[in-house]
């Protein structure tokens, strides 16, 4: 049984190396979990020695299946937790995020399952992240960064890569859901920001920070 901590770490290794493809370098995992990079090497340790990363001074972890398989579980947790708190308690998803980082951490593997079938099987979070089922199995979406569209195309937003409140309080704020057309109207060469219009209604300016976080579809 893993601490908190550890799957937490687990976690950030997973997401942070392209589905857990790539190696994760300390300093990276430190960013992301905002823990010092001597904790963060003694943690990474640890889980080597537990077989849940391999891990290589000045080259990184990733990790192993075994590592792996832990991680799409606290994901799985965490994006099923999120769909019951925006779908069943009428929480915006701008409020889920914090809360879910609680709740993956439960260890009822049943009742995780019954959570499943009581939400219908859902595919997605709110976030528009797709759920490993109870198998580890985690779909590959094909998806291009709004930022990468080409200017005079339509696309649909399909999920966002950023979960934090203040993130996703301006999307909503500006009417950017998921599932809203967007129309690439110009892309400033200086700065990479883009101006957009929303629905066919509303047209704004978005940094290219912004959409390099907003991932979409384009309409065929």
């Amino acid at each position: 049984m893993q601490s908190h901590s550890e799957e937490n770490y687990l976690k950030a290794i997973f997401e942070l190396s392209g589905l857990g493809k790539n190696p994760v370098s300390t300093n990276a995992l430190a960013k992301t979990l905002e823990a010092k990079a001597p904790s963060v090497t003694e943690m990474v340790k640890k889980l080597s020695e537990k077989g849940l990363v391999t891990y290589e001074k000045y080259q990184g972890c990733i990790l192993t299946d075994k590592g792996s398989a832990m991680a799409l579980q606290v994901i799985r947790k965490h994006r099923l937790w999120e769909v019951f708190l925006v779908k069943k308690l009428g929480m915006g998803w701008e409020e889920v995020h914090e809360i879910a980082e609680q709740l993956e951490h439960i260890r009822s593997e049943a009742l995780i399952n019954k959570l499943e079938v009581y939400l219908g099987f859902p595919k997605y979070d709110p976030h528009g992240e797709p759920i490993p089922d109870k198998h580890g199995h985690l779909e590959q979406i094909d998806l291009l960064r709004l930022c990468d569209v080409e200017v005079n195309s339509f696309a649909t937003i399909k999920s966002v890569a950023d979960d934090s409140e203040d993130f996703l309080k301006f999307l909503g704020e500006e009417g950017i859901f998921l599932g809203s057309v967007v129309h690439i109207i110009r892309l400033n060469p200086h700065d990479g920001s883009l101006k957009i219009k929303v629905n066919h209604q509303k047209s704004m300016y978005i940094s290219r920070n912004t959409a390099e976080k907003i991932y979409v579809k384009t309409d065929e």
